[in-house]
């Protein structure tokens, strides 16, 4: 089969409202299309093999890296919410190419040490546009990959870059003004928002309760962790705590799928949802939880912000990872001539410098930002 033909069986096969790739609005720059692969496949392809989606394996997700082997990256934190989509979009007869390049995209962006890291480099950078990490998801594969001749960037489609910018709502936001404003995107990049959620709350947990930062016994206050836990004690009574915990963890995301999925049918079918125009024209979300389980969401989401990301033994090394950030940002912008040749030619050619650093400051790795600090700052350590 070629192009063509997978056309055809997309076709024939995808619920109506879902986005087919020859329906794409194409890329930026004019490309031949693939004899083999589609659109979409094209951009996923392109995402997994950038460089900034390598270096999401050595990104904080709740731990840095030297915390242990055991704990999520942000790259296996991505892998994880790509295949929850891809789950997703194959039970709607969405288009999966197009959901999974959206999923393995959206975290590009991220600074390192999380989201400590992004709220440090958006306050640094607060006088010269600021920092948020989906708006740097889409600098990244418009501008800052240098990987083919004609062009910068990854070239992405169209729908790929504005699920970059819109999966998550509201969709008329500045970084929203070229994709539609105040329009919906399509179902494929919505699922995308939830299957991330679903995500870091099922392994949050896990790393939580791996780490000793959570315990069997506060997790009992949450609802749904305790009737999914109930459920696999009953199930498998001999099995032990380790057994129940990861069959729980599989539970979680079960009811959170079977939830979202039944509430999109549903939503779908109240709202006449027949053509990918309808979405748009929505204009707000259509893939959400029902309420029992948004509540339900809600609960263990403010357990964990209060129990795990705000831990005493997670805050401070956020205060170390911050000092770090704001000791490079400050050390690179008082003397750019510590910057590495081809990072400083970016400047020197006319780019705004602060954008400059913070991009290079972005797209560090944990490691490699502790690495950098002790260069600059320790004078025992080599530079």
């Amino acid at each position: 089969m070629d192009r063509l033909a997978f056309e055809e069986l997309e076709a024939r096969t995808m619920a109506p409202y879902a986005m087919r790739s020859r329906d794409s609005r194409g890329r930026v720059h004019a490309e031949a299309e693939h004899r083999l692969r589609l659109a979409f496949q094209r951009d996923r392809d392109r995402i997994i093999h950038s460089t900034a989606f390598r270096r999401l394996e050595y990104k904080t997700q709740v731990f840095v890296n030297h915390e242990g082997d055991y704990y999520r990256t942000r790259l296996t934190h991505t892998m994880e919410a790509a295949q929850i989509t891809r789950t997703v979009a194959r039970a709607l007869r969405l288009n999966e190419d197009l959901a999974e390049a959206v999923a393995l995209s959206h975290d590009l962006g991220h600074t390192p040490f999380g989201h400590a890291g992004e709220h440090l480099l958006n306050d640094l950078m607060a006088h010269y546009g600021g920092f948020e990490h989906n708006a740097q998801s889409l600098r990244i594969v418009d501008v800052l990959e240098e990987r083919y001749p004609n062009f910068v960037g990854l070239n992405l489609s169209w729908e790929v870059r504005e699920g970059i910018v819109k999966h998550s709502p509201p969709y008329d936001r500045p970084l929203a003004q070229r994709f539609d404003p105040g329009r919906a995107p399509c179902l494929e990049a919505q699922v995308v928002d939830y299957a991330d959620e679903i995500a870091y709350n099922s392994h949050d947990i896990d790393d939580g309760l791996k780490s000793g930062l959570l315990s069997p016994e506060q997790l009992q206050q949450v609802t749904l962790w305790r009737e999914t836990f109930g459920r696999v004690q009953q199930q498998y009574p001999q099995a032990g705590f380790r057994i129940w915990r990861y069959q729980a963890q599989r539970a979680l995301i079960d009811e959170f799928v079977n939830d979202l999925l039944a509430t999109v049918v549903r939503r779908v079918h109240d709202l006449r949802i027949e053509r990918v125009d309808d979405v748009r024209a929505h204009g707000q979300p259509i893939a959400t939880f029902g309420p029992e389980m948004e509540a339900k969401r809600l609960e263990l989401k403010a357990f964990l912000m209060e129990n795990l990301y705000r831990h005493y033994r997670v805050m401070r090394m956020a205060v170390k990872a911050q000092k770090v950030m704001a000791d490079l940002f400050h050390a690179y912008m008082e003397e750019p001539a510590q910057l590495p040749p081809h990072i400083a030619a970016r400047w020197k050619a006319g780019e705004d410098r602060p954008r400059v650093i913070a991009d290079y400051i972005a797209g560090m790795t944990d490691r490699f930002a502790l690495d950098e600090h002790s260069k600059l700052f320790d004078p025992n350590t080599r530079v």
